[in-house]
């Protein structure tokens, strides 16, 4: 068989074993990710998200939500114990000991070492805080440095500024939009996609660490790291 001459993709090296992201307590210095407990989990996580206009913008964006009474989030959180992909997580604010909102790796696709990070959603207090950053770490970590997986990818409404934002102030970068991508609750949404890969970890890992655990006064901007790095 002869040589084709036409160009092909690096070869990627073979790892040991390919696993999937544990259903296990992650440990921060702010924050802990816990697997969901529907009926301990709750009361705190309704009240966090429900109650106010400010609060039910949480789920602009989000395919289900806001519920109805704390029952109706109960069956919702119930459900979604059952699921390994989406994998879901109720953040705990360690200072405030509360629940103050929800991560998940979804669409986890083993053999070809990717994931992606989403259902992301925190109480307004926590917004622009140190606990999507820690939340976010402490998955990233999870994915590029147990998993050794190859891309982690963040996906949202291309109308969703402020998930825009986190997106790129976290390091991952925009890589364009699906038009008319999928329908959500009867609307149309473009959907923006966003990529970190395995070889950009290392750096902004460093960064992210600078941000969380060396910048007490959060005069450094994760921003600014990471547009340097």
């Amino acid at each position: 068989m002869t040589q084709s001459s036409l160009p092909v993709g690096n070869i990627v090296q073979s790892v040991a074993s390919v696993d999937l992201p544990q259903r296990a307590d992650y440990m921060g210095k702010f924050i802990t990710l816990s697997p969901v407990e529907p009926d301990a989990d709750v009361l705190e996580l309704y009240e966090c998200s429900h109650g106010s206009d400010i609060k039910e913008q949480i789920w602009t964006y989000m395919s289900y939500g806001p519920f109805d009474s704390t029952h109706s989030m109960q069956e919702w959180l119930a459900e979604g114990t059952r699921s390994s992909d989406p994998l879901f997580f109720t953040v705990h604010h360690l200072e405030s000991k509360q629940r103050v909102g929800m991560v998940s790796f979804l669409n986890i696709v083993s053999d070809m070492r990717r994931l992606e990070l989403g259902h992301i959603w925190y109480s307004p207090d926590s917004q622009q805080s140190n606990v999507n950053t820690e939340a976010m770490y402490l998955m990233l970590c999870e994915a590029f440095d147990r998993l050794k997986y190859r891309r982690v990818e963040w996906k949202c409404d291309s109308l969703n500024k402020r998930s825009r934002s986190a997106a790129l102030r976290l390091g991952f970068k925009f890589e364009g939009i699906f038009r008319q991508h999928i329908i959500v609750k009867g609307r149309n949404r473009d959907t923006a996609w966003f990529s970190m890969l395995d070889s950009e970890w290392a750096a902004i890992k460093e960064n992210m660490e600078m941000w969380l655990y060396q910048n007490p006064d959060r005069k450094l901007s994760l921003t600014a790291l990471n547009n340097n790095k």
